[in-house]
């Protein structure tokens, strides 16, 4: 599958980097050549030897070999046609967003002209600090391709996400940068993601938990795969390419504006966004004091923007909706892909564990018009990310 293909693999020091000898594995049973690596805190974790011994290939750490020779970091990434850095710790991470050079990895990453993937690994307190989430945030406006770590118990005993992705996750990544990219060549793709904020005072609105995760992801994977992206997103903390045109919004005429805007000259129109279905017909101009015991506020309907597209999109468009059930899903679902004149609709289920609003993980079924039903395994929203467009767009 991946014959021929060059991959530079990184590994810094962390706890998690004994998961990347299973990687190296997969990689050479793929048929791809690998080099590694090390820097040299990496040493105190996993032994050069075994990495040397599946890899074929000398671990490379300092600038000068014992023998006098030198390490050209600048062949090396001219060489890889993938810099893969897993796991990619606190440390390694904030020197790359700031373009420190004190180690062969760094100086490598640097010179390299191919895409760079990174797999962080760390603790769950250093994963959640303002400054590792703004240099997250650098590397990835740079057009790094991170994946997200996974939740669970950590090497500290405590519990939360910082665990390195798992190798047959970074793998599938790997596979579909290298296999499928350039596959969406030519096409335009909008996508819409996260929630919107209904004002009902300065204060005070109606939303949901959509964290945008899931669209964000595929404006992600859209782009490594080619297509040029515009992306309309409600209020989210989350960080995107700077090659994807980001729009941001707030309410839901806000978002319906800007799709109406904007929707014309796009092939592919991904509508993952929960858009709010009902919003106050009076915002308070003034914050609503407590003077009684209750408060009733009127709603009306929002736009359904959905709907308008279906109505309006032209013969060679495609449009995708997303829906979130809680019971009768796949009746629900294909109703909605009728009613709406949509061309596939992607059911996500709040009765599956771990899938849904705010997670890395995401398990869905696709439907399309003419009754085709593809099933989706729980995996990470990254992964899934591909894998839909894949089976919508290939």
């Amino acid at each position: 599958m991946l014959k021929g293909k060059k991959i530079l693999l990184g590994v810094t020091g962390g706890i998690a980097a004994y998961k990347s000898i299973l990687l190296v594995r997969v990689l050479k049973k793929s048929g791809a050549e690998v080099k590694v690596i090390f820097t040299p805190d990496a040493h105190d974790f996993v032994t050069p030897l075994t990495f040397s011994t599946l890899s074929n290939h000398e671990v490379l750490t300092h600038f000068v070999r014992a023998d006098k020779t030198w390490n050209n970091h600048v062949e090396l990434g001219l060489w890889a046609d993938l810099f893969v850095v897993a796991p990619a710790t606190a440390n390694t991470l904030a020197k790359m967003a700031h373009g420190i050079c004190d180690n062969l990895l760094l100086a490598t990453y640097l010179s390299a002209r191919c895409p760079v993937v990174l797999a962080p690994a760390m603790d769950f307190d250093m994963y959640k600090h303002p400054a590792t989430v703004q240099n997250l945030d650098i590397l990835r406006k740079y057009g790094n391709y991170l994946i997200n770590p996974g939740t669970g118990e950590l090497a500290s005993g405590l519990s939360g996400p910082g665990r390195m992705a798992e190798p047959e996750e970074i793998f599938q990544i790997i596979k579909t940068l290298l296999v499928q990219k350039k596959k969406l060549s030519g096409k335009k793709i909008l996508i819409t993601a996260g929630p919107t904020i209904e004002p009902i005072d300065p204060v005070r609105y109606i939303s949901n938990f959509s964290s945008g995760k899931m669209g964000y992801a595929l404006a992600e994977a859209a782009l490594n795969m080619g297509a040029s992206v515009t992306l309309i997103s409600g209020k989210t903390n989350l960080s995107v390419h700077d090659k994807i045109k980001r729009i941001d919004v707030l309410s839901a005429q806000d978002m319906f504006e800007q799709v109406k805007k904007h929707y014309k000259k796009h092939d592919v129109i991904i509508m993952t966004a929960a858009v709010a279905d009902f919003t106050p017909q009076k915002k308070s101009q003034t914050k609503i004091k407590k003077d009684t015991a209750e408060l009733n506020i009127k709603l009306q309907a929002t736009t359904d923007i959905l709907k308008y597209l279906g109505l309006h999109k032209h013969k060679n468009q495609i449009l995708i909706g997303f829906a979130l059930e809680t019971n009768n899903e796949i009746e629900n679902a294909r109703k909605k892909l009728m009613t709406k004149n949509l061309d596939y609709i992607v059911l996500n289920s709040l009765q599956d564990k771990d899938a849904g609003f705010g997670g890395d993980y995401n398990k869905v079924t696709l439907i399309a018009k003419n009754n085709k039903v593809t099933n989706f395994e729980l995996m990470p929203k990254t992964q899934l990310a591909f894998e839909l467009l894949e089976n919508i767009l290939i």
